[in-house]
């Protein structure tokens, strides 16, 4: 049977409720985020984990890499290793990626992920790590990630607009990949990530809409309003510390601003007027980017108070 990230299930559960009653049973529990916390060295484990994951993933969906640093966390978490040396890591990490694989239908050999540099482990060597991990993460491989959730959310913001859909989505989809090393997301719920990511993707690609958008999430029965403004904030940093926007890379003829202004410029009844709104909007986030004043922390007053305009 297929594994697909954004409807892990298969539609086994009534969706949505079902997802969000049982997404804390597929990411590690908070004391794994505390360890983590005060401890550098397990920080400095899990870095070079996934540091090996990226690097022996290059050539695969990132979704792929995505998914196995997930079995990575919830390992840790509920096995954990008592001897990190090397060769256990990339074990791990290479266990994790056949897992992944396997679990993608992604077509691959065990040779594939390892590389041509580095420790080479035997086929029964992998199968054997591979028993024990199922073991830890009690053979819940269908992880309930942040990508099950955003077409609940995009769903939310009733877009209309086909293309602008997408974009929106590619751009979240984005940043919840950028972000998963971040440790401090850890604290927070797969849907919770991925309702602050597409907020995120919003107030960048589509600002005027953002009030409207943060209101309708905050409506959601489903959402803890202050985890998703904490998480928002995290967001905010990762997307700041030292990572290009879609505004960053407008001069790019693939970015995503630059397939809405194609879209805008394509509709008659709006050719005019979005290339001055395009070229507002553009500076505008800049400001606000330069500033740090994204809509979170201090200004959540003030979006509030824009949100009763919608």
């Amino acid at each position: 049977m297929e594994f697909d990230l954004e409807n892990p299930l298969q539609n086994f559960c009534d969706p949505p409720s079902s997802l969000f009653l049982i997404e804390s049973h597929h990411i590690p529990p908070q004391t794994y985020f505390r360890t983590l916390k005060s401890r550098d060295f397990d920080i400095t484990v899990r870095r070079e984990v996934i540091s090996l994951i990226y690097q022996l993933s290059c050539t695969f969906d990132p979704l792929l890499s995505y998914l196995a640093v997930n079995y990575v966390d919830r390992f840790l978490a509920n096995q954990g290793i008592s001897q990190p040396k090397p060769w256990i890591l990339r074990l791990l990490a290479v266990s994790c990626l056949s897992l992944a694989a396997k679990m993608t239908r992604t077509e691959f050999s065990v040779s594939d992920i390892q590389g041509e540099g580095g420790m080479i482990f035997e086929a029964p060597t992998v199968r054997r790590m591979e028993l024990l991990i199922l073991g830890a993460l009690k053979w819940r491989m269908r992880s309930i990630t942040p990508f099950s959730f955003v077409p609940f959310f995009i769903a939310l913001l009733r877009l209309k607009d086909l293309p602008l859909r997408h974009v929106l989505k590619e751009r979240a989809t984005e940043i919840i990949i950028r972000s998963q090393k971040e440790i401090r997301l850890l604290e927070f719920k797969p849907s919770v990530v991925a309702a602050s990511a597409l907020l995120s993707a919003s107030h960048e690609l589509l600002p005027f809409q953002y009030p409207c958008f943060l209101r309708a999430i905050f409506d959601c029965a489903y959402v803890n309003k202050e985890n998703i403004l904490k998480c928002n904030n995290v967001i905010q940093d990762i997307t700041m510390e030292g990572n290009e926007s879609a505004f960053d890379l407008v001069s790019s003829s693939e970015t995503p601003i630059n397939v809405l202004d194609h879209h805008f410029l394509s509709s008659e009844s709006t050719k005019t007027g979005s290339i001055t709104i395009a070229a507002s909007t553009l500076r505008q986030e800049k400001d606000i980017k330069r500033r740090k004043i994204a809509g979170y922390g201090d200004s959540h007053a003030l979006q509030i108070s824009q949100i009763e305009q919608c």
